[in-house]
């Protein structure tokens, strides 16, 4: 009877530990997830910015072409 309650426990232990090894590997999922989101809005960010000094420093440059 001791030995099939061990082995329970044992049973138990192991699917405790299956658990939280599920519930970090999906937080560790959500959070390089939520890492690549803000590389990718960072990105588009640094691109938008080189677009707007672009275009800022083109127009610069027709107007003193037009002059």
């Amino acid at each position: 009877m001791a030995n099939q309650s061990n082995n329970q426990n044992q049973k138990n232990n192991k699917n405790v530990a299956e658990s939280i090894k599920n519930t970090a590997g999906s937080a560790f999922e959500t959070a390089h997830n939520a890492l690549e989101t803000t590389e990718n809005i960072a990105m588009n960010t640094v691109d938008a910015t080189k677009n707007a000094a672009n275009n800022l420093t083109g127009n610069t440059k027709n107007n003193r072409n037009n002059q």
